[in-house]
């Protein structure tokens, strides 16, 4: 049977002959890749938590896995049918090149999780190899056939073909590493323009001049093909232009290519609008096409605002990032979804019954899904509370296997129907449900009710980000009322590091009080009163207006973000006038909304549960302290991580537990080590509930940008190159940054020397004091503040090496690197019974190996956030203390034993 999609078919034709063609069982075959791909893009979605380059892996799932399949399999089936050519695009040649195009892209994939470079290179050869072929091929074809009215379909598809080998190089390029300046963010930029809107913008759009009528099964209106080919020079002069002012200048000058690429598909889609007028969408393919297009307009629309309102590549790397998911599953996952939806149907075939079965399998409750779809994407992209965004996240991938389930019973019961058809048994014709108007609002209703009720659920476990009911601030301390006056007081209140302005107001009793409220720090912040009336929370930049209600007594109020009222954040509400009562509480009872309050308030706290002499449970394991080498050579080495900010409960002492900010899931965060000239690349994920940062000490650059905060569910990559050597601490710093340490937002990165010698073992502590709050609790703010510390440990974990001591021999040379990471408190490391012969601090040899005959050392001095290196040899078997010498420090926690045998 021959299956034809030019612009006049329908997707229902004259009765076929039963059994399936070599054309449809090659479809049905390599369109399973597509269904693969998708598959494990929904796995890694559900996943991604304990997955590396998480946010990467998920898009290039979908883009170079799922959607490159798509494109080279249907542009091959659609350049036959619109050149009315027997395809060719099956067979060995075409087996040969889907088979080199995923190879390269398990390729790509599996180098960067596994950091190896070569591998990424040989996986992007393969991919381009196949795809420059696939363009060969179309080529070939186009040659081949007749003048046809729709050919310009074609070159459209060899014009994509030819940028995907581009896009590709400029990613090797990135995946090298080991690029200066704004290099990396002006390349990555020009990658993905050019695979988003080159490689799949192109094809999409050259598929739509003959598709789109098809599924609203309506003739192409006249002038589509003039205007199809007018477009295709205006699409790539605008994305020539795009590409050439990323790599060559400043954002501004790549906005008018930008503009020049919409310009070209507004010139394109004016027939688009004009068949929808002429025969309104009335199914899932043709409406999820719709909305693809819809998300790519106003990504290009804000891609475009971004490059002109920013001279700064590095901002722009950061913000246009926030157009991935608009891009990949607004616009690229709806297209190809809806276009799956309606070209499955038709190449399984069997008539215009099936076809019709086969497509109202495929459109279930089509619109409450594209409900959910959009209004859930819509509410990821904006600034809502973090579980918001996850529990939308959920809806989208429940709506991605909810189709692939299914795209599966349907392909099997088209199979299925066919077998039946050809023993002379055709199931009967379904009873096609038509789409009135109250049955697709009516699913538009549900769908935005499921988006509503997982919002709902989201703020539920996250309320403290959501505004909460107010109780009345009118009576005073007695109970007693004050008569309202009828008159409001509205007062302008704004933030600036770290204050209100102005900190108090003058409210006369009975008065409504209305504060406006203006953030104008770098940090989240909000109002709360005593009373509960509180603003939401606002980022830099945001306004919120917070309603006291009538004012009858004297308020309190504070910023409720974690340590920020023991910084000062407080905020008093002073009223006059008659009737006034200004006295507290009458039970006498202080309030502390902030989350970390005083430890005095309670009687479970960590700090009472503490005993230094404490033994932990049977089975205890101490951190692994040992130091492995520096890997690769002599040459610069690019070391690429993801560091996830986790909140953890755990035990830092027998006994005592506390909810760690940590990087990693572990207090310190992971050890890092390299050597001069090696560069990192760290992408930071905030999977915690508030703000959070990280400094690298190791690197110098400026703070403002590669620092800053970023929100829940954010990430950011931190990019530095170590020009010099030492133990380098690297931490939070989001304010107020004393108490983010305190909680365990700190870690190492060691550089080493030039010529650092070997040893025998090699070990790293880093010292750290606790401020205890409750059992279970975060670290107590007011603590922090008056550096009222409680225990002192390396490694997070109290007196851990005496319950399972450090090990050597006699006479082994042992390096033990040290870091005082504080907040606030200096360390004096000594070794009991040995002596240091090489001392290494803060960059120089206080003492170099050899460099005395009979000089040493017995302690090494260092400063909050300082570190080094001592080097000894143990004399004979036994058991070797160590501390810090700031003794009722060692009393608290600073403790460990070398054993020697």
């Amino acid at each position: 049977m021959t299956t034809n999609l030019s612009p006049s078919t329908a997707s229902g034709s004259a009765p076929k002959p039963p059994g399936r063609s070599p054309r449809t069982r090659w479809l049905l075959g390599v369109n399973a890749i597509v269904v693969v791909w998708l598959a494990l893009f929904a796995a890694v979605g559900s996943g991604h938590h304990f997955l590396p380059h998480a946010f990467w892996l998920l898009v290039h799932v979908l883009l170079l896995g799922a959607v490159t399949n798509a494109i080279v399999i249907w542009s091959g089936h659609f350049a036959a049918s619109v050149l009315r050519l027997p395809e060719a695009n099956r067979g060995a040649p075409a087996a040969l090149r889907l088979v080199c195009l995923n190879a390269g892209a398990v390729g790509v994939i599996g180098g960067m999780l596994f950091d190896r470079w070569y591998v990424v290179l040989a996986g992007a050869c393969l991919a381009a190899a196949a795809v420059t072929a696939h363009a060969v091929w179309l080529v070939r074809l186009m040659r081949r056939a007749l003048p046809g009215r729709f050919s310009m379909t074609v070159r459209y598809y060899v014009a994509a073909s030819a940028l995907l080998p581009v896009g590709a190089a400029l990613g090797v390029v990135m995946a090298r590493g080991d690029l200066a300046g704004d290099l990396p963010e002006r390349l990555r930029v020009a990658h993905e323009t050019i695979n988003l809107l080159g490689w799949v913008g192109l094809t999409v759009a050259g598929t739509l001049i003959t598709l789109w009528p098809t599924m609203l099964r309506t003739r192409v209106v006249d002038g589509a093909e003039r205007a199809g080919r007018a477009a295709l020079p205006v699409l790539l002069a605008g994305l020539g232009a795009a590409v050439a002012g990323t790599l060559l200048g400043p954002p501004p000058l790549a906005a008018p290519g930008v503009v020049g690429y919409a310009a070209g598909l507004v010139v394109a889609g004016r027939p688009w609008l004009r068949e929808a007028r002429a025969k309104a969408p009335r199914s899932f393919a043709a409406w999820s096409v719709a909305a693809g297009c819809g998300w790519l307009a106003g990504s290009l629309t804000v891609l475009s605002g971004i490059l002109v309102s920013t001279t700064s590549w590095i901002t722009v790397g950061e913000r246009v990032s926030l157009l991935t998911a608009p891009l990949a599953a607004g616009w690229i996952a709806q297209v190809l979804l809806g276009a799956l939806s309606f070209l499955v149907p038709v190449v399984l075939g069997g008539g215009p019954a099936a076809v019709r079965a086969a497509t109202l399998s495929l459109e279930r409750a089509w619109p409450a899904r594209l409900a959910v779809t959009n209004a859930a994407l819509l509410l990821c992209v904006l600034p809502v509370p973090s579980m918001v965004r996850v529990a939308c996240s959920v809806l989208l991938l429940v709506m991605l296997l909810f189709f692939l389930v299914l795209l599966v019973l349907t392909v099997v019961q088209g199979m299925r129907n066919r077998r039946r058809a050809a023993q002379g048994d055709p199931p009967p014709a379904p009873a096609e449900v038509p789409a009135r108007p109250h049955r697709v609002l009516g699913g538009v209703a549900l769908g935005l009710a499921v988006v509503m009720l997982a919002v709902a659920g989201g703020g539920a476990a996250d309320v403290r980000s959501l505004p909460i009911l107010e109780r009345s601030a009118a009576t005073g301390s007695d109970g007693g009322a004050v008569t309202p006056t009828g008159r409001t007081t509205t007062v302008a209140v704004t933030i600036h590091h770290m204050r209100f302005s102005p900190a108090s107001v003058d409210v006369p009793a009975g008065n409504r009080l209305v504060i406006n409220l203006h953030n104008t720090g770098t940090d989240t912040h909000d109002l709360v009163l005593e009373t509960g009336a509180r603003t939401d929370r606002l980022s830099p930049g945001q306004k919120g207006t917070l309603d006291a209600g009538v004012v009858g007594r004297d308020l309190e109020g504070w910023c409720s973000m974690v340590g920020h009222r023991q910084m000062g954040m407080v905020f008093a509400v002073n009223v006059t006038g008659a009737g006034a009562d200004s006295t507290a509480d009458s039970g006498g009872t202080t309030h502390d909304h902030s989350g970390a309050g005083t430890s005095a308030a309670t009687k479970d706290t960590a700090a009472e549960a503490f005993d230094p002499m404490a033994e932990p449970a049977a089975g205890f394991t101490a951190r692994d302290a040992q130091l492995p080498p520096a890997t690769g050579g002599a040459g610069h080495q690019v070391h690429k991580r993801t560091i996830t900010v986790k909140e953890v409960t755990r035990e830092v002492a027998p006994g005592v537990r506390q909810k760690l900010w940590t990087f990693d899931g572990t207090a310190p965060g992971p050890v890092l080590r390299g050597r001069v000239g090696d560069t990192f690349e760290i992408t930071l994920v905030n999977d915690g509930t508030i703000g959070h940062s990280v400094d690298f000490h190791a690197g110098s650059l400026a703070p403002n940008g590669s620092m800053r905060t970023i929100k829940p569910g954010e990430s950011l990559t931190y990019r530095f190159t170590a020009t010099r050597s030492g133990i380098w601490m690297y931490h939070c710093s989001t304010m107020p940054m004393s108490l983010h340490i305190a909680n365990g937002m700190f870690g190492a990165v060691i550089i080493d020397p030039p010529g650092l010698p070997t040893v025998d073992r090699e070990y790293v502590l880093v010292q750290s004091e606790f401020y205890l709050g409750r059992q279970g609790g975060t670290a107590d703010a007011a603590k922090v503040n008056a550096k009222d510390y409680d225990m002192v440990a390396f490694n997070g974990y109290a007196n851990q090496y005496d319950h399972d001591p450090l090990t050597a021999r006699p006479g082994e040379r042992v390096r033990i690197w040290v870091l005082a990471a504080g907040p606030n408190e200096s360390s004096a490391f000594h070794v009991v019974g040995g002596q240091f012969d090489t001392v290494f601090r803060e960059g120089a040899y206080d003492l170099g190996r050899g460099g005395s005959q009979s000089g040493g050392a017995q302690v090494l001095g260092l400063a909050p956030a300082s570190g080094g290196f001592v080097e000894l040899s143990f004399p004979e078997a036994g058991d070797y203390p160590f501390v810090t010498h700031v003794m009722s420090d060692a009393e608290r926690g600073a403790h460990g034993v070398f054993k020697v045998r």
